[in-house]
Order: C-alpha cells, then structure tokens, then sequence
C-alpha cells in the first residue's frame, strides 16, 4: 500500500463549452457564417466586374425576355412558329428604340442652335443683373466664376462618362457587348425552357425541385416588375412632356426640346430615383435658359406633380400588381449598385432585390412544395 501507484493526473485541458458564455457562442456561430457570406458575395461581385462584358449583356437579354416573354408566348399559343414569333419581338423592340433615338437626335439638332442663343443671351442677361447688385464684384470675377462652373461640369460629365461605361471603355467593347446581348435574347426568347432545365441539371437533385420553385417565383416578380415599369415610365414622360408643351405655348416660341425630354423621362425612369432627379432637372435647366426663373419654377413644379402623382396615385394603384420592396431597400441597393458598378448598378439593382426578395420567401416558407408554378397573383399573395 506504501507503494501504491497514484492515480495519473489529468493533464490541463482547455475550458469546456460550457464555459464560455452563450452569447459568445452565439456571437461567435454568427460571426464565422457572416463572414463566410460576406467573402462569397465580394468573390461572386469581384467575378461579375471582371467578366461584366459579358454579365451586364446577359443581364439585359433576361429583363428584355422578362418584357418580350409573354408576347412571344402568346403568338405561340395562337400558332405561331416560335422563331417567327421570335423575329417579329426582336423587330418590333428595333423599331421603337430605333425609332425613339432618331426622334430624340433629329429634335436635339433642330433646337440646338436656337437654344444655344438662348443660353448665351440667358448668361449675358444674369451677368448683368449680377453686376448690378450693390455689391464689390468685377467684371472679371463673373468671368472667373463662369470658368470654374464650366470647369467643374466638364470634369463632372467626364466622371459620368467614364462610370457609364463600364462595361467597355471604346466602341469596339459596346458592339460586342449590344451583339452579345442580341444573340442572348434570341436564345432566351427561343429556348429560354431548355436552357433553364441545363442550368437546374447542373445541381444536386434533391436542391433542384426547391431551387425551380423559388426562381419560377423570382421570375414571375421580373417580368411584372418590368411590364409595369414601363407603363410608369411611359405615364412620367408623357406628363412631363405634356406639361411642358402647356408651359411653352405661354411663352414666345415655344418650350424647345420637349419630345427629347419626354424620351430622356422615359428612359431615366428605369433607374430609381437618380433617373428621375436627372431628368426633371434637365427640363427645369432648358425652362431657366430658354424663358427665366418663374417659369423654371414652374416646370420644377410640374416635375414634382408628376412624380407626386407616380408615387402616391401609380405606384399603389398599377405597382400593386408588382411585389413591393420597401422604399429603403430600394435607395440602399441603387446607392450599392451604382458604388459597385456605376449606371449599370444602379439600374439593375431594383430588379435583382425583387428577384432575390421573391427567391427567397419562396424558399424560406416552402411554398414551392404546393405551388411549384405559382402566377403574378400567387406572387404578391
């Protein structure tokens, strides 16, 4: 017993789960799951940038398939040859964009030298007023004043440039890009289903039904959401237009530019709230060099009827068929868009988060188990 063999001591261990405190664990379990989301995400968006010469076109082939889907399905149904049906889409949507761009540029030429005098005599007329206020200013300083606002809009506009075009930075990547982009629709508007079932294939087969289920969702919310933002965009240029129109034929020769404005509504309304901003303050600016202040202030009050009116009347009334996403979401993902990818960005960042936001429900309560082809009015159920 004297030489009994004690018992082996343990060696020190670290502490036991239990105790670090729950809320560490938890913080913790959340911390690593953040950050390996996070670092997927900057690695999906750092592969999207370097391959946006191919992302952004295939990008607008799907919001264009989204819009010119449904009118290929229902030629279809009426028995059309598919790639008839196809042609005549394509042709059609040549046309209006075609025929929009030549409108805008023929009207542009036409007022550019009248509106050109106007701006002139406009900043003769304020640098007059200018030095007869009762105060020490000069001549020169005027001057040096209207250089550095010049100065600060070209740098301003070559910023712009730059950022809106991001996809290429010459004429060679746009026309690989727009033929990319052509050769995408044609593809998606013949054989949209097919691409899909090889895209689905590519998964695991127990993910496949869910994932079906929940972009069926997404996709219905795109294309509603596009049908309907072009009939919003359509209603904004016509009232502005038409308001400016009424404010020209108060003043002596009329409101200049008012079928590009309209057009330049049109188009801006794809991308919220910068589009509309940019656009209303274009009509604004030709309302002050072409008549003065008080009718600047009176399209300024024009613009913000209509967009009033889009957003308090439209927006509940036709959007109401369309899934809603909150108004914070919508500026945060247009301000992420457009640091991420400029114009680009931002006007793809309102169809992604209806898309996503739509995946996702579907996923997260299962209704893809009941309704694996659910319609718009299953969607904003």
């Amino acid at each position: 017993m004297l030489f009994a063999r004690r018992p082996q001591e343990k060696p020190a261990t670290t502490a036991p789960a239990a105790d670090v405190p729950r809320g560490m664990r938890i913080a913790g379990a959340w911390s690593w799951r953040f950050v390996a989301i996070a670092a997927a995400a900057a690695v999906v968006i750092w592969l999207i940038m370097q391959f946006s010469l191919i992302v952004i076109p295939v990008l607008v082939a799907a919001l264009l398939t989204a819009l010119l889907g449904p009118a290929v399905d229902a030629l279809v149904r009426h028995r059309w040859p598919r790639g008839l049906a196809v042609a005549l889409a394509l042709v059609a949507l040549i046309v209006v964009v075609s025929g929009l761009g030549w409108l805008a540029v023929s009207q542009i030429r036409a007022e550019y030298p009248a509106l050109q005098e106007r701006a002139i005599t406009f900043w003769n007329e304020t640098q007059a007023w200018v030095l007869s206020l009762p105060f020490d200013i000069s001549e020169q300083d005027v001057r040096d004043f209207g250089t550095n606002i010049l100065g600060t809009l070209r740098d301003d506009l070559s910023s712009i440039l730059s950022s809106a075009l991001t996809v290429g930075s010459s004429v060679g990547h746009f026309a690989a890009g727009l033929l990319l982009t052509v050769f995408a629709l044609i593809f998606t508007l013949a054989d949209g289903r097919g691409i899909w079932r090889w895209l689905l294939g590519l998964l695991p087969s127990n993910a496949r039904p869910a994932t079906d289920g929940a972009a069926r969702a997404g996709w219905v919310t795109l294309g509603n959401f596009v049908r309907v933002q072009v009939l919003v965009a359509f209603i904004d240029a016509v009232g502005i237009g038409l308001g400016a129109f009424i404010l020209g034929l108060f003043f002596e020769g009329g409101m200049p530019l008012v079928i590009p404005i309209a057009i330049l509504v049109f188009l801006g309304s794809f991308i919220p709230i910068i589009g509309a901003v940019v656009t209303g303050a274009i009509a604004v600016l030709v309302a002050l060099i072409s008549f003065g202040l008080l009718p600047a202030v009176i399209m300024l009050g024009i613009v913000l009827l209509v967009q009033q009116v889009e957003s308090h009347v439209l927006q509940p009334i036709i959007m109401g068929t369309a899934v809603k996403v909150h108004p914070l979401a919508v500026v945060l993902a247009v301000a992420a868009g457009s640091t991420i990818a400029g114009i680009a960005g931002a006007l793809f960042a309102v169809p992604v988060v209806a898309f996503l936001n739509n995946f996702v429900k579907t996923i997260a309560t299962e209704s893809w188990r009941t309704n694996p082809n659910p319609t718009v009015k299953d969607v904003v159920a």
